[in-house]
């Protein structure tokens, strides 16, 4: 580590944390040192902190004080994972339902959330400094993994307008002093996918963070044009917020010469599994507990068993996430990893992807770009949107209220024409439910364009 990353590192990024009343620094550590415990011990830890959580839970939160009034349940009933299953689910719908109650009593300074909506069905929470803490402290453990710290030279690709939208003069300085840089990964025109790729060559990044369909799309671009980007001692491509593909981390690993890192988690979810370098999905397992169920009958499935995965974050108090349905199917391995970490692995992953979308003039663009338009409305239960042309467009709605107010449909027509362009037709179908493909997964962005 240079002198610049040891005062970054050690001095700057605590001092920043410390000033947010964060407790990064010191949960980082306490994670890089329980990784290597065994599994039995692991398992220890995770249901003495479960069982403090829900007593934590039970005196502070309405909403979970009432539900296990309401199962005959007191806290004590609760002293392992495998008790986790006498409780419900939590799903969207119920936190939408019972927001104020999820919010504990002493709870104060919590900041509003909200998901990126590729599910079709947006959601809105709160997140306090613990939750935050550990988050950051669980993927600052997994980029040291790949020799990756904090004041390192990165390049993120981003589209989210919570980041993008923080772009103030003290967010651009803080990036600065930590050598990160951040791109907004909306617009893909071919002249911004080889200023970008021109931009890494500049910066030689020791890592580069996004999403995977973003740096497949650079790559495709770099052999396309011809560009060199396999000499730049990148140490890592670490992709996270959609499915990775076994196509597109070849590609990337090829054109960039570094391995591809997954991650996956979500905003509500938290950061749920990180890749290490001998190819383990290891779960954040000292915050969040994963149960995989069928999806159909709820039952909690075996090791080796594909179904859906269900969140307990062991840090959300004062918003807690109890039993969490995220929708996405997986299943826990039943092999340790060889890399002699003690955190279990998640392995087959099918978490829901979003498509690029290709506006009128062949700009290339992530989804995204459209699920936030319909994201911000209030009032839309579920959508997808379909491109069928370069010119025409359909976006399907649940709309519970009644029949779509003119005004909405003409909101909706005017964000997606100023993306796509002004000449693209947008129509609109008002349904009473969204179907799922006919394999049974949900897709939230269609593109037939091909390029």
């Amino acid at each position: 580590m240079s002198l610049y990353n040891r005062f970054i590192a050690s001095i700057v990024f605590p001092l920043q944390e410390w000033l947010k009343k964060h407790d990064t620094v010191r949960r980082r550590r306490e994670l890089e040192q329980s990784q290597w415990l065994p599994l039995a011990q692991l398992q220890q830890g995770q249901n003495k902190r479960l069982q403090q959580f829900i007593s934590t839970a039970y005196k502070q939160v309405p909403y979970y004080r009432e539900l296990l009034q309401q199962q005959g349940l007191t806290p004590d009933a609760i002293q392992s994972v495998a008790d986790l299953a006498r409780l419900p689910f939590l799903t969207k719908a119920k936190i939408t339902e019972h927001f104020a109650d999820l919010k504990a009593d002493q709870a104060t300074g919590l900041k509003r959330f909200n998901t990126g909506g590729s599910s079709g069905q947006p959601l809105i929470f709160l997140l306090g400094n613990e939750r935050v803490s550990h988050d950051v402290a669980a993927k600052w453990r997994a980029t040291r993994w790949w020799g990756v710290d904090i004041g390192d030279k990165e390049i993120v690709a981003w589209g989210s307008p919570i980041e993008l939208d923080a772009q103030d003069k003290v967010r651009i300085m803080r990036d600065m002093l930590f050598r990160s840089e951040l791109i907004p990964a909306f617009d893909m025109s071919e002249q911004k996918l080889l200023a970008f790729l021109q931009r890494i060559r500049e910066v030689k990044p020791k890592m580069l963070f996004g999403y995977p369909s973003v740096y497949h799309l650079l790559a495709q671009t770099a052999l396309q044009h011809g560009i060199a980007m396999d000499d730049l001692s990148i140490k890592v491509v670490f992709v996270t917020s959609e499915r990775l593909y076994p196509y597109q981390r070849e590609l990337i690993e090829q054109v960039f010469a570094a391995p591809v890192a997954n991650g996956y988690g979500g905003r509500d979810a938290g950061f749920i599994a990180h890749e290490c370098p001998a190819k383990g999905m290891h779960l954040s397992f000292e915050d969040i507990i994963v149960e995989i169920i069928d999806p159909s009958s709820g039952q909690v499935l075996p090791a080796g068993q594909s179904g859906e995965i269900v969140v307990t974050h062991l840090a959300t108090s004062e918003f807690p996430f109890i039993r969490y349905r995220t929708g996405d199917i997986a299943s826990l391995s039943e092999h340790p990893c060889s890399c002699g970490r003690g955190l279990p692995l998640l392995q087959a992953i099918e978490g829901r992807s979003t498509d690029f979308v290709v506006a009128a003039d062949g700009t290339m663009m992530h989804g995204l770009a459209l699920i936030y338009i319909l994201r911000d409305i209030e009032g839309i239960a579920a959508f997808k949107i379909i491109q069928y042309s370069l010119l025409q467009t359909t976006v399907q709605l649940v709309w519970p209220a009644g029949s779509l107010p003119q005004p909405i449909a003409e909101q909706i027509c005017a964000g997606f024409q100023a993306r796509l362009g002004a000449t693209v037709q947008i129509s609109i179908e008002q349904l009473s439910e969204i179907a799922p493909e006919a394999s049974g997964k949900y897709r939230y962005v269609i593109s037939k364009v091909t390029t």
